[in-house]
């Protein structure tokens, strides 16, 4: 058959016609061109140099443990409802006495001035902004009092590692007090440093040294020096200046000796929220309760620590199941995706917290960039839960998930088919 053509007319071409006004601000380009956070990590590598963008990217020795607890959120099957009214979705969520706009807020992360000047600041008045909780670390580039400025109704969390000089410790915990912070998280999974390997060969320092190899990796990331070299010094906010790589000061600072009765005295000494950060185990899990902690936060620290370490979402449904009744559950490490947190609240966790995700935004343009991650993820977890049929978070259950299984210990193998 023959097609018959035509001249197209103008009222038919016009309204293929609508061109869009160009940007011109190439942060704003790129930010609006993101649509996963794998995109925003993407950005960051490019405006980033190495040895920072490897800093926040690496995990430990040969960062298996990282890759098992993103593959683990990949291995799950969803099961959606159907025929429900999802028009509107509720994202909040009640956590630690108060109530969250999302159910993720923000993980503790040091040297963030490292990865963009705006730094700590930037991620805290992104979460006022959003509703959600900034969690600061003792490793900060800011002060707790700047922080605490900076976003004075955001809803702020320390972190704290319990330092050989456990005076200079309780000091942090008493200034977090004073500045308004309403949660204390205790990092217990840090006796010594986990070997990041990619720093080591980075040579990685505080602040990064110019070598040969660093000028040559700083040529398309100028924009990074300029910033680094035209605002205020970087140090660690709550440390003294230290001459030699973050790995060394590290190795000084933790303390291998650290046991319950740290935390007790903690406990007796702070009287807002406490959580217990770096729970890999049942047992952990029960003993964080005991010692007095509000929740807990199962973490292998991002895989930064120890690797193969166990895999934080795989330990989610046993620990809701003993102990869910009696302390709020937390999660961290492997989440990229809103439908990852979806997945983990389905489970049975109260909240989770986001590292990675919201540092890859931050290097990917600041403020903006933090503010891009949050939408990301809140854009994600609405349509996933839409999708579910559920329009609380509350309507989540164990039923909406499947954890598939990959890695089965060889004794639980052989019951399996006994």
């Amino acid at each position: 058959m023959k097609t018959h053509r035509r001249v197209p007319a103008y009222r038919d071409l016009a309204p293929l016609l609508r061109f869009r006004k160009p940007q011109l601000n190439p942060r704003t380009r790129r930010l609006a061109s993101a649509t996963t956070i794998a995109d925003l990590q993407r950005i960051a590598q490019r405006v980033t140099p190495k040895a920072v963008f490897d800093y926040t990217d690496g995990a430990a020795e040969g960062e298996v443990s990282l890759a098992r607890a993103r593959q683990a959120f990949s291995d799950i099957e969803f099961h959606p409802d159907v025929l429900k009214n999802v028009s509107v979705v509720d994202t909040s969520r009640e956590v630690l006495g108060g109530t969250c706009a999302l159910p993720f807020g923000i993980a503790p992360c040091g040297l963030t001035r490292m990865m963009h000047t705006e730094g700590e600041r930037a991620g805290v008045t992104a979460a006022q902004a959003a509703g959600i909780p900034f969690t600061l670390s003792t490793m900060a580039t800011t002060s707790i009092e700047d922080v605490a400025a900076a976003a004075p109704d955001a809803r702020k969390w320390f972190q704290l590692y319990m330092w050989t000089d456990r005076d200079r410790s309780l000091a942090l915990v008493e200034r977090a007090a004073a500045s308004g912070f309403d949660t204390l998280v205790i990092t217990v999974d840090t006796p010594v440093t986990g070997a990041r390997l990619r720093d080591v060969r980075n040579g990685l320092t505080m602040p990064p040294t110019l070598t040969a190899r660093t000028v040559l990796n700083a040529v398309p990331r100028l924009r990074w020096w300029i910033d680094l070299l035209t605002t205020e010094p970087l140090a660690f906010a709550s440390l003294d200046p230290w001459p030699g790589t973050i790995a060394a000061l590290v190795d000084t600072m933790f303390d291998p000796t650290v046991g319950p009765d740290e935390v007790r005295h903690v406990r007796e000494r702070w009287h807002g929220k406490l959580v217990v950060k770096g729970v890999q185990t049942i047992e952990a899990a029960r003993q964080a309760v005991d010692l007095g902690a509000d929740g807990i936060v199962l973490s292998n620290h991002g895989g930064r620590q120890l690797d193969r370490a166990p895999v934080p979402f795989h330990l989610l449904p046993d620990v809701v199941t003993d102990l869910g009744h009696h302390t709020e559950v937390l999660i961290d490490t492997g989440i990229t995706t809103g439908a990852d947190i979806v997945a983990a609240v389905a489970l049975g966790a109260r909240f989770t917290l986001v590292g990675r995700a919201y540092l890859y935004g931050l290097m990917a343009g600041g403020r903006a960039g933090v503010d891009r991650a949050v939408d990301i993820l809140r854009t994600e977890i609405v349509r996933t839960m839409q999708l579910l049929g559920v329009a609380s978070l509350d309507e989540l259950t164990p039923g909406h998930v499947t954890q598939l299984v990959r890695l089965v210990p060889r004794d639980a193998r052989h019951l399996r088919h006994a």
